[in-house]
């Protein structure tokens, strides 16, 4: 949620933590602020309700000097979005100011203490009681600023990325983490703070990703200097990241998940590179390689994730049950995390997040691991907590996704779910080498096929403007098609902030079809598959009632064409992969009809990219 940028060094910092907010904007935020050190030792923090275009305008006559400089974009938690809640906060003296991201669960406890003994507030956030309590450890200890922040982050209960700095000591900066993501950039006598290395790329490809508990210490003119919470030393482990830039710019599109929606014929390219031999006759996963005895002795799969990730989970069930003849269950990550869930060493759990970050998930995977599961990851973002939480896993490589409705990260994940499945039947001989080759074929023509269905693009912005003025859609497919309904409908409300709900096509008739009138339009995924004539017959019945019908169906389809009121027609795949090319004109659809509508389509109001709080 919330964008942490830091920067210390020898270059002037406004310019630099600017730009690095601004390529953080894709987390979801409502306000926007920078706290900065000059070189008279003034510590001064701006701040602003809105877009980091709404900061700078409030910069624009200020002294933004300085060569150390902190900088938040929030997600509102606790307190309304406004100015006074915004990030950096002050202490009470004014001499430190901190910046934080994730939330601090024992706040009110804190926070009634530190007024009990005169403090101040000036905000309603949980962020400023924990710079207030580092400022009273700090001068009722008579202790340094490291010393204070381990000694109040021992305190606190919950989760944080923080960074803090004093204005009496301008050549440092500290950052801590737990449960929350932070990374420091190394550079030539300079250091950079990020939530993700998105703002750090540009200027060092050497970071450090912080470990849960640990303390960074940045200081101008020496190294790195990482210590817990009860001072040991801890190693530094420096990654080199390979990010081009060009992924985390627009790149001539108008918006971030059109260019994301276009991008998915390479990105999927590159998701099976080295994975789907050149002849597109096998599989290889190194996952399936090193921990081959603990996948073939599974008897049960649980796949936990959450939103998208969920969706594409839906879609893996389905999958993995058809070709490796095992149970598999999916959860949603939040509610498996507090129940009190079966889960025992025969049991294979698959965490599934774009971010790595999704602080769900990520307590799903360490209930999940306290019971003894084996734990493998899907994710795009490397080095991120859950890939690091895991056993093992397989990235989904599929580059930078900045806009927050997730588009090319969910066909990722459904191809590396295809790619587990196959590896994993292969390897436990539970399906027959024709349909094998014929799947891991129909796999590595899927970009093809997704450029066809890309044609469609002026089509569906066309279909687009005439059901702007719809309140209410619903989508509905059957099989693989089912979560793919789901996923559609998510995508619209995400960005375009319509009512859509998904169903299996069949349950229209125990409810949904009450809704069904001349002013509700259906989108209905019914492609020549197994269960074609039900679908065709849930048509049918969606006419007799005068809804409006948008058909996603297989080229040729003369007879759909008859019924419904708009008809995408789709390459022909088979069955189990047509979820990588039907949703691909739902994306579509739901980004056009958010332009239409006027709406902020890479930033939607109330969501963020990397949901790092519950």
């Amino acid at each position: 949620m919330c964008g942490i940028v830091g920067y210390l060094g020898k270059r002037e910092a406004y310019p630099i933590v600017i730009k690095g907010l601004r390529r953080l904007e894709y987390r979801g935020y409502d306000s926007a602020g920078v706290a900065l050190i000059n070189a008279n030792g003034e510590l001064n923090i701006y701040k602003q309700k809105g877009k980091v275009d709404a900061l700078c305008e409030l910069c624009a006559d200020k002294d933004v000097s300085g060569t150390v400089a902190i900088a938040h974009t929030r997600w509102a938690t606790h307190g309304e979005p406004s100015s006074r809640n915004a990030h950096p906060h002050y202490s009470e003296s004014h001499n430190l100011a901190i910046i934080h991201n994730g939330i601090i669960e024992n706040y009110a406890d804190i926070k009634a203490k530190l007024s009990a003994k005169g403090i101040h507030f000036q905000s309603d956030t949980d962020t400023e009681v924990l710079v207030q309590l580092i400022e009273y450890v700090m001068v009722k200890k008579q202790i340094s600023l490291l010393e204070a922040v381990q000694v109040a982050l021992y305190q606190v209960i919950g989760a944080y990325a923080i960074a803090i700095v004093d204005k009496r000591d301008p050549n440092q900066i500290i950052a801590a983490r737990k449960q929350s993501p932070l990374v420091v950039g190394i550079g030539d006598d300079e250091f950079f703070l990020g939530s993700d290395a998105s703002p750090i790329v540009e200027y060092t490809d050497k970071v450090v990703y912080l470990e849960d508990g640990n303390i960074a210490v940045l200081r101008r003119g020496e190294e790195l200097h990482v210590v817990s919470l009860l001072g040991e030393e801890q190693e530094l482990q420096v990654k080199t990241v390979d990010i081009d830039l060009g992924q985390i710019e627009k790149g001539g599109y108008p918006h971030f998940m059109l260019k994301e929606i276009f991008e998915q014929p390479e990105c999927l390219t590159n998701c099976m590179r080295g994975r789907v031999n050149v002849e597109g006759d096998h599989v290889t996963l190194s996952a399936l390689i090193d921990y081959r005895r603990q996948l073939l002795a599974a008897k049960r799969i649980i796949i936990v994730a959450c939103g998208t990730s969920w969706h594409a989970g839906l879609i893996g069930k389905q999958i993995i049950e058809t070709l490796c003849r095992l149970p598999v269950e999916v959860e949603y990550a939040s509610e498996f995390r507090y129940r009190n869930p079966v889960v025992t060493k025969d049991d294979v759990v698959i965490a599934i997040s774009q971010s790595g970050e999704t602080a769900d998930t990520l307590a799903a995977v360490q209930l999940a691991k306290q019971r003894g599961a084996f734990i493998y990851g899907i994710c795009n973002a490397i080095g991120s907590s859950i890939p690091r939480a895991t056993d093992t896993g397989t990235y989904i490589h599929v580059g930078p996704e900045i806009g927050v409705a997730s588009t090319k990260a969910f066909t990722g994940q459904v191809t590396v779910l295809t790619m587990f499945a196959l590896a994993l039947a292969e390897a436990k001989g539970t399906v027959n080498r024709q349909e094998y080759l014929k799947t891991v074929k129909g796999l590595s023509d899927v970009p093809e096929k997704i450029r066809e269905v890309l044609t469609t693009n002026e089509r569906v912005k066309d279909l687009a403007r005439t059901f702007t003025y719809a309140h209410n859609f619903l989508y509905l497919g059957r099989g693989y098609s089912y979560p793919v309904a789901l996923e559609g409908a998510l995508k619209l409300k995400e960005i375009s902030y319509i009512h859509a709900e998904g169903y299996p096509a069949a349950e229209m008739k125990h409810g949904p079809i009450a809704l069904i009138d001349s002013d509700m339009p259906v989108v209905v995924i019914a492609t020549h598959n197994a269960m074609y004539e039900k679908v065709l017959s849930n048509i049918q019945e969606i006419k007799a009632r005068q809804g409006r019908v948008i058909a996603l169906v297989s080229k040729g389809d003369a007879t759909i064409a008859k019924l419904a009121d708009e008809v995408i027609e789709l390459p022909d795949v088979l069955e189990c992969l047509e979820p990588l090319v039907a949703t691909i004109p739902l994306q579509l659809l739901a980004y056009h009809v958010a332009v239409c509508k006027g709406k902020d389509v890479d930033q939607p109001r109330n969501l963020a990219k990397s949901v790092t709080v519950e």
